[in-house]
């Protein structure tokens, strides 16, 4: 035969749903925003983190468009910590947290890791010594078999400087710079991180502008 339940534990359960209740939605909020390069580029893989005092309460990944969504978290301010390879890390700080997913947007941009990368810089200049500005240069990585892949280009400044960064590894680069129909070129062995130089003189002269 049951028994009739008593008023204690009437209220013993009442009062669990409501802590229950209480602490579902202390949790019910959360972080969500896309993580970009400083060209626009989604960063797929990067690490996310919802963090306070210096403790990271959340961490998801980023998807193949750079998306996060962080959820589950309690009402407060957080910093959110991003990380991903090849990038310096950044946080974007302050980020008060209620009962739903804040949208921080697409403000979240991680700017290369120079530690990680291999920079090429030159200088592109007339037969007379003179510097040129505006002209176009590309860079190339020479396959085994003589190939060339097409890695970006560049125009060089006032002083005909140009600069240009490659991930860590063994390659051979080809700089092609060209001015006013006239092209010069210069082969890099890189194989580490650090700064390579070059310089490219065209075969023009600065009177011929």
């Amino acid at each position: 035969m049951l028994r009739p339940l008593s008023a204690g534990v009437i209220a013993l359960a009442t009062a669990f749903v409501l802590i229950f209740a209480v602490s579902t939605m202390a949790q019910s909020g959360g972080i969500r925003g896309k993580v970009r390069d400083a060209q626009g580029r989604a960063i797929p893989n990067a690490t996310v983190a919802a963090r306070q005092e210096g403790e990271d309460i959340k961490t998801v990944r980023t998807d193949r468009k750079g998306d996060f969504r962080i959820t589950g978290l309690r009402q407060g301010t957080y910093n959110v910590a991003v990380e991903a390879e090849g990038f310096a890390s950044g946080v974007r700080f302050g980020v008060e947290v209620k009962n739903s997913v804040v949208n921080i947007g697409d403000r979240l941009i991680l700017n290369p890791d120079l530690g990680n990368l291999v920079l090429v810089r030159g200088s592109v200049f007339f037969k007379e010594g003179r510097s040129v500005t505006g002209a176009r240069v590309e860079m190339f990585e020479v396959g085994k078999d003589g190939s060339l892949k097409n890695l970006g280009s560049t125009y060089t400044n006032v002083s005909g400087d140009f600069t240009f960064r490659f991930p860590e590894r063994e390659a051979t680069l080809r700089i092609r710079a060209s001015y006013r129909g006239v092209s010069g070129t210069k082969d890099i062995e890189v194989d580490m991180r650090g700064i390579y130089r070059t310089a490219i003189t065209l075969d023009l002269s600065a009177a011929s502008r």
